[in-house]
């Protein structure tokens, strides 16, 4: 926030909505898979470690089993994915399964095959085709690769904040020109897996047409986003999502 790599995200925040006192809300010296287990289950799983679902087979409830027991649909948009549902990182290092969790959850095991996609690009593929449609499913979980994601890795270069600025400059203009924003049935969190090494503190952007100029200041975690999601699809809370902020009040939703 505040980086002149970063206009984009910067300009975001200022239109709409930024959360303030955000953080993971798991240890900083464990990498960035707690973060997503976070994130669909209300739990790390006490899990410390980057490795596949074959090491971490997960049997417990997630949101992505509560989305289909409601009689709704979820999608991963995963960007770099060399097929549906990949179980292990892509050869060339962009697409990594620890940032795409629903091949972790057994409950999934059927549906992944069919709604764990590759993302294709802002002019063709699965997430250009339902959002321009009005298509998208009652919860989206959108992953960039490697390079677009901040991380970076061996292809990517140096540039890793004006590398994913350039990503969400490029998608999100076109999401919220999309129906489903337009009418005003979608909320778009942007959030970061994790912080440093030494302090989770991490940036969440928060967009709907409701949220304008907003700085809130509540402390949260991405429990909160669960809660959030599971809030608004009117779920049981998982987890760490029933004793955490809901980002609702604060952004005025």
């Amino acid at each position: 926030m505040g980086s002149a790599d970063a206009p984009y995200i910067n300009e975001l925040a200022d239109t709409y909505g930024l959360a303030t006192a955000m953080d993971a809300g798991y240890p900083a010296d464990c990498p960035s898979l707690p973060a997503y287990l976070i994130l669909t289950s209300g739990d790390d799983q006490g899990i410390c470690d980057d490795r596949d679902p074959k090491a971490h087979v997960i049997n417990g409830d997630n949101v992505f089993a509560q989305v289909t027991q409601a009689g709704l649909e979820w999608r991963e948009y995963a960007e770099s994915m060399p097929a549906n549902c990949a179980p292990t990182n892509s050869a060339d290092g962009l697409y990594l399964v620890r940032h795409a969790p629903p091949p972790y959850y057994v409950s999934e095991r059927d549906r992944c095959s069919r709604w764990d996609v590759p993302m294709g690009s802002v002019s063709a593929g699965a997430l250009h085709d339902d959002v321009a449609g009005g298509h998208l499913p009652a919860y989206s979980f959108l992953t960039p690769n490697a390079c677009n994601d901040m991380h970076g890795g061996p292809s990517c270069g140096d540039k890793h904040i004006r590398t994913g600025d350039a990503w969400l400059a490029s998608w999100i203009p076109t999401i919220l020109d999309g129906p489903d924003f337009k009418d005003g049935k979608l909320i778009v969190v942007i959030t970061w897996d994790e912080g440093s090494k030494t302090d989770n503190h991490i940036p969440t952007l928060v967009i709907a047409p409701t949220a304008q100029h907003i700085r809130a200041a509540t402390p949260m975690t991405h429990c909160s986003i669960l809660r959030t999601t599971e809030e608004i699809l009117r779920l049981p809370l998982l987890g760490c999502a029933a004793r955490s902020a809901s980002i609702l009040p604060d952004f005025g939703l």
